[in-house]
């Protein structure tokens, strides 16, 4: 027997996002129009200087997605051809992807199995001498151990590049993400915490050098009106995603505050029953992308939250390392025992600031009916 309700709880809310700032956002575009400013405009350019200086980076610009971001982060230092990247096996494909699009070998390691990112013990076995950069990604928002992995960086002469295309706003012992390596990447996908409405990446870099290669690779390498000074790529960014970004940038603190607070309810209702919560390194302050968490139970936890008008997601179900693509690349993968058992037990469930206290009520009423 199923049973129903009419409080609907969707993983994401994007009309919800939309709607306060939808006056603001179509007035500028009224604006935009009117200039037809729309080659690297007016609002792309406040964009990456507004949002660099969240950030707390030196430099920073804007380009297409997250995953050109990444992969312009790491064609940026121009490593030798078939250069070697460790990251994390349980992250979004992209991550992967960008490393094989920059002419490098993808290195997989397990990860910490109470914050799911990167774990640093695990970088020494994976090292060789084609190793040129450490790829951590701040995975559900949460900052990877940066200090132990930029330790490992130094002794061996590497690059640090944070994926951090899920860490808006997080910070990592009071430093910003997109602030704590050589370089970061950032995705604005739309489920994002800061999200445009379409696709929209961007870069950081710590240093002027740096940050103009990423110009050039941006746009064709173009140096000058008629002098292309290396082979580049299209990856400009929209106009109209960046007016909508800096509509939200504002936003973006106060929205983060409010999913730590539905994560901190999520703690407490859960505390006594079968399941692993989120745990926060005593470093970090995340920005809750996802809330996910681990039991054993997980399919038939699906099942009854569907049957009480509950949205979740799986993040991520299947493990980089046995994805078919892989095949046909070359990389590396060392032993993934707890990825594996995350990947076998972890959910996603609603944790966004427009979650009304009824909506929120039911999800944890729901979680504890099943385990009841």
């Amino acid at each position: 027997m199923t049973t129903r309700t009419d409080i609907a709880v969707p993983l994401v809310d994007l009309r919800a996002t939309y709607l306060p700032i939808r006056d603001q956002i179509f007035a500028e575009f009224e604006n935009i129009f009117d200039r037809m400013g729309l080659f690297l405009g007016r609002n792309i350019r406040d964009f990456e200087r507004e949002f660099t200086s969240y950030c707390d980076a030196n430099f920073g610009l804007a380009c297409s997605n997250g995953t050109d971001a990444l992969t312009l982060a790491l064609k940026a230092f121009d490593f030798s051809p078939g250069f070697e990247a460790i990251i994390p096996s349980h992250t979004f494909f992209a991550t992967f992807e960008s490393v094989v699009h920059a002419g490098g070998v993808p290195v997989m390691i397990d990860i910490d199995p109470q914050t799911y990112c990167m774990d640093p013990n695990r970088i020494a076995e994976a090292l060789s001498d084609k190793t040129a950069v450490i790829v951590p990604v701040h995975i559900y928002g949460q900052c990877a151990d940066m200090d132990a992995i930029k330790s490992i960086a130094q002794k061996h002469d590497l690059k640090t590049i944070e994926d951090a295309a899920q860490a808006h706003g997080s910070a990592y012992k009071g430093q910003k993400a997109g602030s704590l390596a050589d370089a970061a990447a950032f995705s604005f996908y739309f489920t994002k915490n800061l999200g445009a409405f379409g696709e929209t990446g961007f870069c950081t870099a710590a240093t002027e050098s740096v940050f103009k290669r990423m110009q050039l690779l941006r746009h064709h390498g173009h140096a000058g009106k008629f002098e292309h000074e290396i082979i580049g790529h299209n990856l400009r960014p929209d106009e109209l995603q960046a007016a909508i970004l800096r509509a939200k940038l504002p936003l973006l603190d106060a929205n983060n505050r409010k999913r730590r607070d539905i994560a901190a309810q999520y703690d407490n209702a859960f505390a006594d029953l079968d399941i692993t919560t989120p745990h926060v390194a005593d470093h970090n302050v995340p920005n809750h992308h996802c809330y996910v968490i681990q039991t054993p139970n997980r399919d038939d936890l699906v099942a009854h939250l569907a049957n009480h008008n509950i949205g979740t997601g799986i993040h991520y179900k299947t493990p980089v390392h046995h994805q078919p693509a892989i095949r046909t690349v070359e990389h590396r993968a060392l032993p993934m025992p707890v990825t594996e058992s995350v990947c076998n037990h972890c959910l996603t469930i609603p944790c966004y600031p427009e979650l009304a206290n009824n909506q929120i009520n039911h999800v944890i009423q729901s979680v504890t009916c099943f385990f009841q």
